[in-house]
């Protein structure tokens, strides 16, 4: 099923079809901001402010056109553990990681893996997994090896980090299930204002605990706060619960794969980050085993 095929009511088909695109090349600046506040601030104190941010920008929206609340406490407290998975343990691990030295396209490589996790899981919200999606999730592991082994004995490339990114990729792989499972149909905007007050309450005490709340306010801290903020967040995650909402959870994860290749792309660009052949062969295995995962299967022909 696609986005385009699972139209809902009032929604264009323009945007289903276009959605995808626009997510990707957003998603993918979300590694190469963390590279840049990397040096000036400490990770979680800028998600904390970061959270707080997109919070007091959500709220004046929904009450500015007053859009509805979720009618039962059960659905807060889904709403609620979707966004603690999809933002606060999701970007805490991948903004911790970048900041101890994991290259922006490798936490981008392991995190969007994503495809081949959510196709797996496909059990838990009714989908089964075929034989050629298990030799794709051996392909995809196989893949992120070659390219965690290659940067190991680089600085950052620590067990502790890389398993950071894998926590990242867990986590949101959970909270994507989760909310389509329990929680599909909520308001992007009075839901957003949950998640991040949930992501708050969860990450705050962390930075409390092993941050100072030290942040170099320059040019390069301020425009990466400012994208953080409006465009990653009132851009990208509104489109990844966008597409939750109107399409298959396999189908929307499987738009994760394009993201590592344009992020080593701008991060080639911007901090002339290099990969080696191994690295690069593993990003290719990586993309064919998630290529194999995600692709749909063929339908029968018809009989007579």
């Amino acid at each position: 099923m696609s986005l385009a095929s699972s139209n809902q009511a009032g929604v264009p088909a323009a945007l289903l079809l276009l959605a995808p695109a626009v997510f990707v090349l957003i998603w993918s600046t979300g590694y190469v901001v963390a590279k840049v506040a990397a040096p000036y601030a400490e990770p979680l104190s800028f998600l904390v402010l970061r959270y707080c941010g997109v919070l007091l920008l959500m709220l004046a929206i929904a009450l500015a056109v007053r859009a509805p609340w979720p009618a039962s406490r059960r659905e807060v407290v889904h709403i609620a553990i979707a966004g603690v998975g999809i933002q606060a343990i999701y970007l805490g691990g991948v903004w911790v990681a970048v900041k101890h030295g994991m290259p922006a396209g490798v936490a981008a490589l392991i995190v969007n893996l994503q495809p081949v996790l959510t196709a797996v899981a496909g059990p838990l919200i009714g989908e089964r997994v075929t034989s050629r999606q298990w030799l794709g999730l051996a392909l995809g592991f196989a893949g992120v090896v070659l390219v965690v082994s290659s940067k190991m004995s680089g600085v950052g490339m620590s067990l502790g980090v890389v398993l950071l990114a894998v926590l990242a990729l867990v986590a949101i792989t959970a909270g994507t299930l989760h909310q389509k499972r329990y929680c599909p149909r909520f308001d992007l905007r009075t839901g957003q204002v949950i998640q991040f007050v949930a992501s708050v309450a969860v990450t705050l005490p962390f930075a409390l605990a092993f941050e100072s709340f030290q942040i170099e306010w320059n040019a390069a801290v301020v425009a990466a706060m400012l994208w953080s903020i409006v465009v990653l967040t009132g851009g990208g995650a509104s489109l990844l619960l966008f597409m939750i909402k109107h399409g298959a959870a396999t189908q929307v994860t499987s738009y994760m794969y394009l993201v590592p290749a344009i992020t080593a792309l701008m991060a080639w660009a911007m901090f002339g980050e290099t990969l080696a052949g191994s690295a690069l062969a593993g990003m290719v295995v990586t993309i064919a085993g998630v290529a194999l995962v995600v692709r749909p299967a063929r339908k029968p022909p018809p009989t007579e």
